[in-house]
């Protein structure tokens, strides 16, 4: 009986040798790969769940963005001849560095339109989507040591970059599709369903490509901010190229990932060949960003830091020092960005009279604001562009201390003498004092183009005037999110609201017909519209009033809740 057991044993025990023999051994190097990737779905879909309000209203935003603009674009210019003087006005090196390349204005329909003037600041938006995505979900989770608690667990080298860009391509293929089929079901001439799709799928594109260029500059720098500053420098370079290039040198703006995906001439040519150098060169910088990632150490970067000084300046021993310490980078960033957005928007003052020639919306928003000549009323619409822009620094600046707060970093600044006062007032002043600087720099860049642009030496000093006058409005926004920080501080990312809907109601409010009172919401609408009207100073005073009312009450909540505390 015991016989019989042992040989059956022993043929197991063969048996499982033998087949373990036939069975080919696992290639190390596939094993070190797939450890490496470990723990990358688990991270994925946690980074979905953490973005599930975030992603959507980004994906939305730059659609409706896009199909309000076409949607405009159709009423606008709504025959032959109209759209005939658009494109002689944009054939001119100030018109062609601001949209594309001149082959798109060859049959100036609707559909080339849209690929001419949206094509390249979509480019840009999405890729400052994608720069965000990817340093919210890798160097930021370092920089608050979140990373290195999961990776102590079963997760891989390369698990955190690899769900990052997994949840990038996604934001990207679903604005893509998604702006495929929302513009092809538009029912306008020349806006057909081929082009839709390509000029959907070269936001994924670009969109996917600056997501690998952030995977290289979060392996550069250990801090999230100074990475998504690097990427979007690199976003900001593309945009400059393609700009030098279509003015002249064509060759310039093959230099620039932008240029490629213009050079699609969507609804023109329908080309698709371009993305695929654009996808090329995602792949090329993802993988730099995987390679990179194995020459450091988690929560360092390539880049060492510099030693600072041994003794402290004595700035820094201040509140307000401390925090325009932190605001600077950010701040020397959007100044440049606002200074050259200004003296591209005056670059064209001088032809805004032959550009809104027999558009009658146009013509009609621009009587009612009013003005000496069309350029003054041109010039009090673009106003309240550059205002939202300097608006999206401002918000930004007041949410710090919210980011310094779920970080860990205020209570131990709070734990000193440090009231929780000062402490808040301190970010609230730069931000308000920075959005006023930024305003100033767009007026100054604005004044001296428009200057030039029309020959109007006179207009300098009103655009610069015009400018500083929305810095009221500036400043309620920082109030409103001073007051949500203070009360109900999961919800500080309502402040966005503020910009958004601003440009909506004040820039595209009049072109879509949308009631007056709706402008009354924001406080941009009771902006004086400088240099086209007199000048009042009610407003402003109410303005600068409100603002200070609701940091009062942001105070008086903070003061009330509980700080939170890791």
């Amino acid at each position: 009986m015991s016989a019989t057991p042992s040989a059956t044993n022993d043929t197991d025990d063969t048996g499982a040798a033998g087949a373990a023999k036939a069975r080919p051994a696992a290639s190390p190097r596939a094993s070190e790969s797939a450890s490496a990737l470990a723990g990358t779905g688990t991270l994925f879909r946690f980074a979905l769940r953490r973005d599930r309000v975030r992603l959507p209203v980004w994906v939305l935003a730059l659609f409706l963005g896009t199909v309000s603009s076409v949607s405009s674009f159709d009423t606008s210019y709504d025959t032959a001849k109209k759209r005939a003087d658009v494109a002689e006005t944009m054939d001119s090196p100030a018109g062609l560095a601001m949209t594309g390349p001149q082959h798109y204005l060859d049959d100036y329909n609707i559909g080339s339109m849209t690929g001419h003037q949206m094509l390249g600041f979509g480019a840009v938006l999405v890729g400052i989507m994608s720069v965000l995505i990817i340093s919210r979900h890798t160097r930021t989770e370092e920089e608050t040591n979140r990373a290195e608690l999961i990776r102590s667990g079963v997760v891989g080298r390369h698990a955190y970059l690899a769900a990052a860009l997994g949840v990038a391509v996604v934001a990207n293929l679903a604005l893509g599709l998604l702006l495929a089929v929302g513009m092809s079901g538009m029912g306008i001439d020349g806006v057909d369903g081929q082009g839709s799709l390509l000029y959907g799928m070269a936001h994924t594109a670009i969109g996917i490509f600056f997501a690998a260029v952030a995977a290289i500059t979060v392996q550069v720098t250990a801090y999230a901010r100074g990475a998504s500053g690097m990427a979007m420098a690199v976003i900001g370079a593309a945009y400059a190229l393609r700009a030098a290039g279509d003015v002249g040198n064509d060759w310039v703006s093959w230099l620039s990932p932008i240029g490629w995906v213009q050079r699609t001439y969507v609804y023109v040519d329908d080309r698709w060949w371009p993305l695929l150098l654009v996808l090329a060169a995602a792949v090329v910088c993802g993988a730099a960003g995987f390679v990179l990632s194995t020459r450091r150490d988690v929560g360092a970067g390539l880049k060492a830091a510099r030693l600072g000084s041994p003794v402290g300046s004595d700035s820094l021993t201040t509140p307000l020092g401390f925090a325009l310490r932190l605001h600077r980078g950010l701040l020397f960033g959007f100044g440049a960005g606002a200074l050259l957005l200004g003296v591209m928007y005056g670059s064209i003052l001088g032809d805004a009279e032959e550009m809104i020639e027999g558009i009658d919306e146009l013509e009609e928003q621009l009587a009612e604001v009013g003005g000496a000549n069309v350029a003054e009323s041109f010039a009090s619409v673009v106003m309240i562009v550059l205002a939202v822009v300097c608006s999206i620094y401002v918000v930004m600046a007041a949410l710090r201390p919210r980011a310094e707060e779920s970080a860990g970093r205020a209570e131990p600044l709070l734990a000193t003498a440090l009231s929780r006062d000062r402490w808040v007032l301190s970010h609230t002043i730069v931000g308000a004092a920075g959005g006023t600087v930024l305003m100033l720099l767009a007026g100054i860049g604005f004044g001296a183009s428009g200057a030039a642009s029309t020959g109007d030496g006179g207009l300098f000093l009103k655009l610069v005037g015009a400018a500083l006058a929305y810095a009221p409005a500036l400043w309620v926004t920082i109030g409103l999110a001073v007051a949500l920080f203070g009360w109900a501080p999961r919800a500080v990312a309502a402040a966005w609201a503020v910009p958004v809907y601003g440009f909506v109601v004040g820039y595209l409010g009049e072109i879509l017909k949308f009631p007056g009172a709706l402008n009354d919401l924001s406080p941009f609408g009771h902006v004086p519209q400088l240099p086209a009207k007199d000048m009042s100073w009610t407003p402003l005073l109410a303005l600068t009033a409100i603002a200070v009312g609701l940091v009062w009450l942001g105070l008086v909540g903070f003061r009330r809740r509980d700080l939170e505390t890791k």
